[in-house]
């Protein structure tokens, strides 16, 4: 069993913040489409970092330290906050990511548990 980041455990946000970049309203996230975005092991990768390890409020794509090419990261991260699995802020020149736990566990009882306690394959 996982417990989550600090940040998710106090559910409140700091101060003022920019306002999220376009996502699906809570009632219109998907299924089929959060787990067709979930099904490539960054993406679920990302989502599991953020829920476990953030230190803020929302993480910039550098945070993650991924040795990917920053257009990858970008399309990866528009695909999880299309689907309605992240949020995401525009600050100034970043971008910065938070994980929609409390719209995730509404609509999906118990898809956040399955993403905590995700192993990756180790091939």
């Amino acid at each position: 069993m996982h417990t989550l980041a600090q940040t998710y455990m106090l559910g409140e946000a700091p101060g003022e913040l920019p306002g999220r970049l376009p996502e699906p309203a809570a009632e219109n996230i998907r299924l089929e489409r959060v787990m067709g975005v979930l099904a490539e092991p960054l993406r679920l990768t990302i989502v599991q970092r953020l829920l476990l390890a953030s230190e803020d409020f929302d993480q910039t794509c550098g945070w993650f330290g991924f040795d990917r090419p920053k257009s990858t990261l970008t399309h990866h991260f528009k695909a999880l906050r299309e689907a309605g699995i992240i949020t995401q802020r525009q600050y100034g020149l970043e971008r910065r990511s938070r994980v929609r736990l409390e719209d995730l566990n509404a609509r999906f009882p118990g898809l956040v548990d399955l993403v905590l306690n995700w192993t990756p394959d180790a091939t």
